[in-house]
């Protein structure tokens, strides 16, 4: 079975005009924010990309979405390649891969209505006679929770969660086969949040949908997503099934995000604050692992040399120096 969405050995780089002062002076060409990652995901299958904020996810979903420039490797979409995608083809992947905003009250035009905005993708994309939209934009918002009787109100007389739900609407409007959900969640209280997921998980068990949902918490994605992939200055460092990445973190940043991310117990201690330090520039990385400045576990290899290669650990795959090849193979 091929892949859906494939990622091969993706560089994308901030461009001079994106970054500012001595950054720009000291950057030349560029700053690589994705740098040699690889990613697979099948039809239907959900994929969590995790990482705290500067991880490079932003430019990630820009590449993925065909809204940045591709500067080293490649993405293919059902089999096609999103360089030098044009014409038709980029039409038609427009319609097949759509993106859930991370602020979806900036992402809707104030000035349209519900109605208006639901309406505007079918006539765009010539999916619905004039004459049937009304009951189109009626079944997209009950589709996602929204009452119809709510379709003339505009987003100033939403709830972010409401909003959330128009976005969601407006996305499935076009018949979407890769769904990305670029941290939907970051604005939401938590039982808006617990809505949102189990709405998502329903859509995409019902419509089939293939999901990349990004964000900085694990624990959230694991109602959602069957697999993850742990980011740190654009490079995966863990990779593998969600339930096993909860059970077992191999990676040292891994465990770190677990370890402050706030469990809902009302008798759960307070999260601890697992990481010190800041993240390198992306400008000036360190030497071997990018993350040994901060790494409690750190040894001497984590500090010079390459970036640490592919560890496969039973069902995760694992980039860190303190998994040597032999060591990961007797697991």
């Amino acid at each position: 079975m091929s892949a859906l969405l494939e990622i091969n050995d993706l560089g994308v780089a901030f461009r001079p005009r994106d970054l500012g002062g001595w950054l720009r002076r000291r950057a030349g060409r560029g700053v690589r924010a994705v740098n040699g990652l690889s990613l697979s995901l099948e039809r239907g299958d959900s994929l969590t990309i995790v990482g705290e904020k500067g991880c490079g996810k932003e430019r990630l979903v820009r590449a993925m979405m065909k809204l940045t420039e591709i500067e080293a490797g490649d993405i293919h979409f059902d089999g096609q390649s999103l360089r030098g995608m044009r014409g038709a083809a980029l039409a038609g992947f427009r319609r097949r891969v759509q993106l859930l905003p991370g602020d979806p009250l900036a992402s809707l035009n104030p000035r349209l209505s519900i109605a208006e905005t639901l309406a505007e993708p079918l006539q765009v994309h010539r999916l619905s006679p004039k004459r049937d939209l009304a009951k189109h934009v009626d079944f997209l918002m009950d589709q996602v929770g929204l009452d119809p009787a709510m379709r003339k109100l505009r987003p100033a007389a939403l709830s972010a969660g409401d909003c959330l739900r128009v976005a969601i609407a407006r996305a499935l409007s076009v018949g979407p086969d890769l769904l990305v959900a670029n941290d939907p969640l970051a604005n939401l209280d938590l039982s808006i949040q617990a809505q949102i997921i189990n709405l998502l998980s329903e859509l995409h068990h019902t419509l089939n949908l293939t999901l990349v949902f990004v964000t900085h918490d694990l624990r959230a994605a694991s109602h959602l997503c069957r697999s993850a992939a742990v980011m740190y200055l654009g490079r995966i460092v863990e990779q593998g099934p969600i339930e096993e990445l909860l059970k077992r973190p191999r990676h040292p940043y891994t465990q770190a995000l677990l370890a402050s991310t706030p469990k809902m117990r009302a008798d759960a201690p307070p999260p601890v604050a697992a990481l010190t330090g800041e993240p390198p520039q992306a400008i000036d990385l360190p030497p071997g692992c990018a993350f040994h400045p901060r790494c409690a576990k750190a040894k001497a290899p984590c500090r010079a040399g390459l970036p640490p290669v592919r560890r496969p650990d039973g069902p995760v795959t694992v980039w860190c120096h303190l998994y040597p090849e032999s060591a990961a193979s007797k697991r």
